[in-house]
């Protein structure tokens, strides 16, 4: 079943070239700034992984990676979920050092996506990962790189409106931080969706902090692999988005897992077996660079910064036949 909204009166600012156009635009200059303020360079990244690495991010533990058998090497290729995992490798074969980083385009599939607004089976991220200091694993040094992709997502949307005058999108440049137990604690009668809408219209920009781990009520705010994020070191960055009424996630990060981390979060969800896994083996012996990383989704920013309704307006994807039917009758054009 279709969990797509059309917002009342809603027209797309820009036209359907005008728009491929903007796309091309915004993804350049948020390379740009992106890399410079991060010190990253770019990297080519693989669309799939070996399974038996240790590599794929699991998300949850329930979605399904996409698998396909491959004759030529007699094993199997399973298509990436995220990047999180391979780039801290990456940064160890290539003998990065503290300070430096890297960049790459993500393209994945992930087929038990439910898909809505913004959600679609075809994902795109910039995934980022940077070497840090041991001392600099610290929620401070999290808050200053929060605010650096946030100040370089302004600079581009500025670039953006001077470029394409129909755009009208003002994102809240200060970032209001926020763990996701005192998000409870401000709504502990709402779910944590609505907390977050709650919290975010109310500051426009929002960083929730502290996502993986149980809260004192029990639940969790959000589920979260045990092997690439600091639970206590991590969030998601969340904007106010007029066009769709809700807050939008643009960005999941943090501090990566060290020893310690990685040994008490693989023992909280039951994946006491990872340990073995190369990856695995290598970080909780002490022999991975400390980094700190995340996904910045390409199509949910354009979405943003061009006040779209559908990330169908933005990427090219399926989608069922309600939803194609819902969106051609209200004029929002599916790539």
């Amino acid at each position: 079943m279709s969990g797509t909204i059309i917002p009342a009166g809603y027209r797309s600012l820009l036209g359907v070239y005008e728009t491929q156009k903007a796309i091309g635009t915004l993804k350049r200059l948020f390379e740009d700034h992106l890399s410079g303020a991060l010190r990253l360079r770019r990297v080519s990244a693989p669309l799939f992984v070996d399974p038996a690495s240790g590599l794929n991010d699991n998300l949850n533990g329930v979605e399904r990676p996409v698998s396909f058998d491959i004759p030529g090497t007699g094993g199997v290729g399973e298509v990436v979920h995220s990047l999180a995992k391979w780039k801290r490798m990456a940064l160890k074969r290539y003998g990065f050092s503290v300070g430096e980083g890297i960049y790459a385009d993500m393209n994945a599939i992930r087929r038990d996506e439910e898909m809505d607004n913004l959600h679609s089976v075809y994902v795109d991220q910039w995934d980022w990962c940077r070497v840090i200091r041991r001392e600099d694993r610290t929620s401070d040094f999290l808050r200053e790189t929060v605010q650096t992709v946030v100040e370089a997502i302004c600079a581009v949307n500025e670039s953006m409106r001077a470029m394409f005058p129909a755009l009208s999108f003002m994102p809240e440049r200060q970032v209001q931080f926020i763990t996701a137990q005192e998000l409870e604690d401000l709504y502990p009668a709402l779910s944590p969706k609505e907390r977050e809408n709650e919290y975010t219209k109310r500051y426009g920009t929002v960083f929730v902090q502290c996502i993986g781990g149980t809260l004192r009520s029990g639940q969790k705010h959000d589920g979260r692999a045990p092997d690439y994020d600091d639970w206590m070191l991590n969030g998601d960055l969340l904007f106010w988005d007029a066009t769709l009424g809700q807050a939008i996630e643009i960005s999941s990060m943090g501090i990566r897992v060290d020893e310690a981390s990685l040994d008490i979060q693989l023992k909280a969800s039951g994946c006491e077996d990872r340990r073995a896994l190369p990856f695995h083996a290598a970080v909780l012996k002490g022999d991975m660079p400390l980094t700190i990383g995340g996904g910045i989704g390409q199509s949910r920013l354009c979405m943003l910064l061009l006040s779209k309704a559908h990330i169908g307006e933005v990427q090219a994807s399926l989608w069922d036949r309600e939803t194609q039917k819902r969106c051609e009758a209200a004029g929002i054009m599916l790539l």
